[in-house]
């Protein structure tokens, strides 16, 4: 993350949210929800003090980063976000179930590799099972078909742009683990596209840039437009010839170009 942001300009604050990276205990799913996370951000907000800040995230980031938005409008600076999440049905029924399986069906039967066929009506529940089973062989073969498929996806170039760590065992087992547990409970909200009414009226005053890749199928650009309906201050960028991918060339530099317009916009205020 810290590539996106000019270190001369900006105090670059990371965290690994509960049960990934470096944070413990690894693939922890107790007192794990959106609202746990929020949370930790205003805490570590509080704990370094910082008044406002600038919230960058992606993907899942994207959907964590817009909760805490709305949540507290009053400490975020702006919001930078990349291939808009909302965790809706709708999004969890392409990707997981049906449809994204029509771009990339040779990717997609691979990920139905550890599933038998009376269980593929509802796959999302069928994994969620597999990963939270005490059987660590099947959990670990369901967390690589899990991740595997998202990895397959990410890139306009196909599988074989595939990041390595989705084949290392102590990532997807957290990855696949914490993402099922996320999306069974619909993101913790109260309603499907609950972030998407509540952007209408809590991000009103706060700016943002969305980017989005034309051609991302693990998240559609569909989100990305509704999101930017709900949300006036905000400026939606469509990246050409890209995926879902924070490492396209065209996304890259939009994400970059963000930063950097928010440190001059904000001058006074970024790093404190």
């Amino acid at each position: 993350m810290r590539r996106f942001f000019d270190p001369g300009k900006y105090r670059i604050i990371l965290f690994d949210q509960r049960g990934c990276g470096r944070s413990t205990p690894h693939s922890e799913l107790r007192e794990n929800t959106t609202w746990d996370l929020i949370d930790d951000m205003e805490a570590l907000r509080e704990m370094l003090g910082v008044q406002k800040w600038l919230v960058f995230g992606g993907s899942w980031g994207s959907t964590l980063s817009l909760a805490y938005g709305v949540s507290h409008p009053e400490n975020t600076l702006g919001l930078v976000l990349r291939g808009i999440f909302l965790v809706s049905k709708a999004e969890i029924q392409w990707f997981y179930q049906s449809g994204a399986s029509r771009l990339f069906p040779d990717a997609f039967d691979r990920y139905l590799a550890p599933i038998p066929e009376d269980e593929r009506d509802d796959l999302l529940m069928a994994f969620h099972r597999r990963l939270t089973g005490d059987d660590r062989q099947t959990r670990v073969e369901a967390a690589r078909a899990w991740a595997r498929w998202e990895g397959e996806t990410l890139s306009i170039k196909g599988p074989t742009t595939t990041p390595a760590r989705f084949n290392e065992d102590d990532f997807v087992d957290a990855f696949a683990r914490i993402e099922c547990h996320y999306f069974v409970n619909r993101g913790f909200f109260a309603q499907d596209n609950w972030l998407l009414e509540e952007a209408k009226t809590k991000l009103k005053d706060v700016p943002g840039v969305i980017v989005h890749g034309r051609y991302d199928v693990v998240t559609p650009l569909s989100t990305a437009w509704a999101l930017s309906k709900a949300w006036p201050r905000a400026e939606l960028n469509i990246i050409p010839d890209a995926g879902h991918s924070s490492m396209e060339p065209g996304i890259v530099d939009r994400l970059i170009q963000a930063t950097d317009d928010f440190a001059v916009k904000y001058a006074s205020l970024i790093g404190r």
